[in-house]
């Protein structure tokens, strides 16, 4: 598992799942005792300590709750609700070609959509990056920018407006990674 990887997989599981997943303590126990910054391949040292500052589960498990759960929630984790006549299933049906196996969870998830381009980067033959580019550049960056942007509006406690920064900034570094590969591939 490579640097891309592991950043997809963390900032993904970290949207994804709610805090209290027992499968998240252990992430949050690194951010708490700043664990994660020691491995951190990005420069976000300042970010990454005031998100150590900042990891008070009740604040931070009811603020995901107002957040991202249900109909009543104040900002929708789903593409769908985000990129005009887009739907689920073109997703769903990108992830499902390129052999990924889904559950019955809503394929276009913000975190979903990260933790699955954790495991195309995970899944792919040496020097193939196209289908990340098409999942950040048709499945991604259209709405992240806007998705991350109204949760540092909403959001009610500091570690979910600086999580929404350093995530921000981790997919403009690899998104510049997957360009950089591919204009080396074109040489």
């Amino acid at each position: 598992m490579n640097e891309f990887s592991i950043l997809c997989r963390i900032l993904g599981s970290l949207f994804y799942r709610q805090p209290q997943d027992p499968l998240l303590v252990p992430l949050y126990t690194a951010i708490q005792e700043g664990k994660l910054a020691q491995s951190w391949p990005l420069e976000q040292e300042a970010l990454l300590a005031r998100l150590q500052e900042h990891t008070d589960m009740a604040a931070v498990s009811e603020d995901y709750h107002s957040l991202f759960v249900g109909d009543e929630c104040s900002v929708s984790p789903l593409r769908s609700a985000w990129v005009e006549g887009s739907n689920e299933a073109e997703i769903r049906e990108f992830l499902s070609s390129r052999g990924m196996p889904l559950s019955d969870s809503p394929a276009d998830n913000f975190g979903g959509i990260l933790l699955a381009a954790s495991w195309l980067e995970d899944q792919a033959q040496e020097d193939e990056s196209l289908a990340l580019q098409t999942l950040f550049d048709s499945f991604l960056l259209p709405w992240c920018g806007t998705f991350l942007g109204k949760v540092e509006a909403h959001a009610t406690t500091v570690f979910w407006r600086t999580l929404a920064q350093v995530t921000r900034e981790a997919i403009q570094a690899m998104w510049d990674e997957l360009q950089e590969e591919d204009e080396q591939s074109q040489q």
